[in-house]
């Protein structure tokens, strides 16, 4: 195995693999909704929920880590240092290893999506430094940078930022005040998801731009100005997480006034639409397109959705509900998954496997995957609505009557849990296996593949 060359395909091997064990917990979790007691003697909601949680949000972040790491060396050979990267994935498999054995013993501690023992967040902190010394050793000699170093770059800095700040309540001050604390973690919550969303979209503007051919995305000034709108709105669109919050009114205004410049977003989607359609005839055929095709699809849905439930009279009846919970979900699987997939595909390819056309296994996982996610996405909503109705009733029901009326849509909901585990654990799997199969080839010498008898999937 080629030290560099291959570091950021084991980060993304290792992230699939995260992905496909936190997603198994999360249908389990999901049982809990239908049946109460449900494992509630070993693991049961307690444990299973932050399990789920964390393995899928490393998922993101490690393969963020190992999309950037596998585009870096694309661009810039050999400039990337093995040791650093070594050592940072050590620190993560350590890490990794602590946080579910603190889940697994009921050791938390910590705060919302962050629940296990502080201790673990320091070896992801120093993981994450080697991650922006190893980046800036590479890109500090570059003369002329594209839209998606601008975009890792900024991402990587305000990942350490916000993940920092998100470590402050272990200090009393903080701790000891509730809004203070509440404040710091719900704004941080926002906030880290646009700052590894930086790392994604320029990921995905890389792949684009290898797609077509050319540097014309990398350098155009749409990509720059829509860089820019997301660099203000991950800085500043934090302010509606918290208008339940007894805080000053000014950040609420300036919060609602951020939000709302995602119709900026919003509208050049549907302004490009037959730009859109015209790419998708252009380049349906190679596989790793149709991830970001669907990832552009599940952009334009979740951010409709974000933009009203950042106006605050709707706010009120989403805050708390399974609608921030199916926002949550369909950014992170829509989105950020679906742009994940696409990278391992490219950056999982080698001699001995391309990914230029689908079997009929990947096409129609793939689409599966897809209506698994949009039932999954509306049974929540559904749910989140009936619950937000509820919620701001005059005249309320006891709480298990809701949930007795709400067993419908959470069946739908743990029906399409359990569409997209399967969808997930083929696409993860044949990247996984053939990566597998492929490095051992590298590793024997023997060149069983020719470019003439390439396998093709």
């Amino acid at each position: 195995m080629n030290g560099t060359s291959q570091i950021g395909k084991l980060f993304l091997t290792l992230a699939l693999t995260l992905l496909l064990v936190g997603l198994t917990f999360g249908v389990l979790a999901s049982f809990v909704y239908i049946n109460p007691n449900f494992l509630k003697d070993t693991l049961g909601f307690v444990a299973l929920r932050p399990l789920h949680v964390s393995l899928v949000t490393f998922w993101i972040i490690i393969g963020a880590n190992g999309g950037v790491m596998s585009a870096l060396q694309i661009l810039y050979p050999n400039k990337l240092s093995n040791k650093l990267a070594t050592t940072q994935l050590l620190l993560w498999l350590i890490a990794i290893v602590g946080v579910m054995s603190s889940y697994f013993h009921k050791d938390f501690g910590g705060r919302e999506y962050w629940e296990f023992n502080p201790i673990w967040a320091l070896p992801i902190a120093l993981a994450w430094v080697l991650y922006l010394v190893n980046f800036f050793r590479v890109i500090k000699t570059a003369e002329k940078w594209p839209v998606y170093v601008w975009m890792w770059m900024s991402g990587g800095l305000f990942f350490m930022f916000t993940f920092l700040e998100n470590y402050l309540w272990v200090f009393p001050y903080f701790r000891e005040h509730f809004v203070t604390d509440m404040t710091i973690q719900w704004k941080v919550n926002g906030s880290l998801v646009g700052s590894w969303n930086q790392l994604l979209y320029g990921t995905a503007f890389f792949i684009m731009d290898k797609i077509s051919g050319d540097n014309k995305v990398g350098y155009s000034k749409l990509a720059f100005g829509m860089y820019f709108l997301g660099l203000f709105n991950l800085m500043f669109n934090w302010g509606h997480h918290i208008y339940t919050l007894p805080t000053e009114s000014y950040i609420r205004y300036i919060g609602y006034g951020v939000s709302m410049t995602e119709w900026i977003f919003f509208a050049r989607i549907l302004f490009s639409w037959k730009q859109s359609v015209s790419d998708i005839k252009k380049h349906y055929h190679y596989f790793p397109y149709r991830f970001i095709m669907a990832s552009d699809f599940w952009v334009f849905a979740n951010m409709g959705q974000a933009i009203i439930m950042s106006i605050p009279a709707l706010n009120l009846y989403t805050h708390g509900t399974h609608v921030t919970v199916a926002h949550a979900m369909g950014t992170t699987i829509g989105i950020n998954t679906m742009i994940l997939l696409a990278a391992c595909f490219v950056f999982l390819k080698s001699d001995c496997i391309t990914y230029n056309k689908p079997t009929r296994l990947l096409n129609t996982t793939f689409w599966l995957m897809q209506g698994g996610l949009l039932l999954f996405w509306l049974a929540l909503n559904i749910a989140g609505i009936k619950k937000g109705i509820w919620q701001n009733s005059a005249h309320q029901i006891e709480y298990h009557q809701l949930m007795k009326q709400l067993i419908p849509y959470f069946t739908l909901f743990s029906i399409a849990g359990i569409i997209l585990l399967i969808t997930l654990f083929i696409t993860g799997g044949v990247l996984l296996y053939h990566f597998i199969r492929c490095t051992n080839q590298s590793i024997k010498n023997q060149p069983v593949f020719t470019a003439q008898k390439s396998t093709t999937i």
